[in-house]
């Protein structure tokens, strides 16, 4: 039987999504306000991670939706992210630290369960919502990134010191490093932000800019 997660900082909401999922005949193995909260739980039961997910975009309890979503999927369950979608840029921001779909709190409940069973049998979720998130679609998949902040990105992403970085493209450190800033700084103005070396790395791999992250460290690079 497939088990769902109910992860939403507002008990009314989380009261309705489990009273809607049992009369549906799926079993809510948890329901409360944070992501830090379930996979507590998950380490006080042992049990397998859940099948499903469902997760609030914004909780109020200072966490970002890519931190939220990632350490999810990392846990081993798909997500579906339920909220309002009034805000483009942050499911996007979901969809690409790897939610499974979106369903609006404004869909009416037979709706979200629908949306949880299709992703708990592992089918891919195609909706309004989803479509709406993605439009122009083209913003998303693409930073705009110039050809010397993608060759940054390319080396640094797979591991190399910004001073290294520097030396292998012949600029000053200070220009790498400048260069770094207007790549976070154009990811986040698509709603993709990249904070940590970690989600550059992501990033440049979801474009094509880097498959391998060793790639470019088939060489001694300078080191003997």
């Amino acid at each position: 039987m497939k088990r769902i997660a109910l992860i939403d900082d507002h008990e009314s909401v989380r009261l309705g999504l489990e009273a809607a999922c049992l009369r549906a005949g799926r079993t809510v193995a948890f329901s409360g306000p944070s992501v830090s909260a379930y996979l507590q739980w998950r380490t006080q039961v042992a049990e397998a991670p859940v099948d499903v997910v469902v997760l609030d975009l914004s909780l109020g309890d200072g966490t970002t939706v890519t931190d939220n979503v990632s350490r999810i999927v990392h846990d081993g369950s798909s997500v579906i992210i339920h909220s309002v979608a009034d805000r483009p840029a942050a499911v996007r921001e979901a969809l690409a630290a790897g939610a499974a779909g979106v369903i609006s709190k404004s869909s009416p409940i037979d709706d979200v369960v629908s949306a949880i069973n299709t992703v708990a049998e592992g089918l891919p979720l195609d909706n309004l919502e989803w479509a709406s998130a993605v439009e122009g679609d083209i913003v998303f998949a693409n930073a705009q990134l110039s050809v010397r902040e993608r060759e940054v990105l390319r080396l640094y992403a797979a591991g190399l010191p910004l001073k290294m970085v520097a030396d292998r493209l012949g600029i000053a450190y200070s220009t790498a490093k400048e260069n770094i800033s207007r790549i976070r700084f154009k990811y986040v103005d698509v709603g993709r932000p990249a904070p940590t070396k970690v989600d550059l790395l992501i990033r440049a791999m979801e474009d094509g800019i880097i498959n391998d992250p060793n790639e470019d460290h088939g060489d001694n690079g300078g080191r003997r």
